[in-house]
């Protein structure tokens, strides 16, 4: 990937997901490293969203259609963030 290209890329995730959260970088004792960007902050929002919902809502869980809440509740949170609500 060309340096535009993943420059390109990453602004794109910036804009859809919100960017990394947790960011992790392990580095081995022969020298080599291994990183990871971690989940985005989209999929962090929508977790936490989860989390009080399912603690708010009694048995009746539908997995599709909780789980699309949630994201919508996450990409809200997203809009009102980039907006400078917060």
């Amino acid at each position: 990937m060309t340096d535009i290209k993943a420059l390109e890329h990453a602004q794109a995730f910036l804009e859809k997901d919100g960017g990394p959260i947790h960011p992790t970088s392990i580095q081995f004792g022969d020298g080599s490293e291994m990183s990871s960007n971690g989940m985005s902050l989209r999929d962090w929002f929508s977790g936490q969203v989860l989390s009080g919902f399912m603690s708010a809502k009694a048995m009746h869980f539908n997995p599709d259609d909780d789980a699309a809440y949630c994201y919508r509740v996450a990409d809200a949170m997203l809009a009102a963030r980039k907006a400078g609500a917060a």
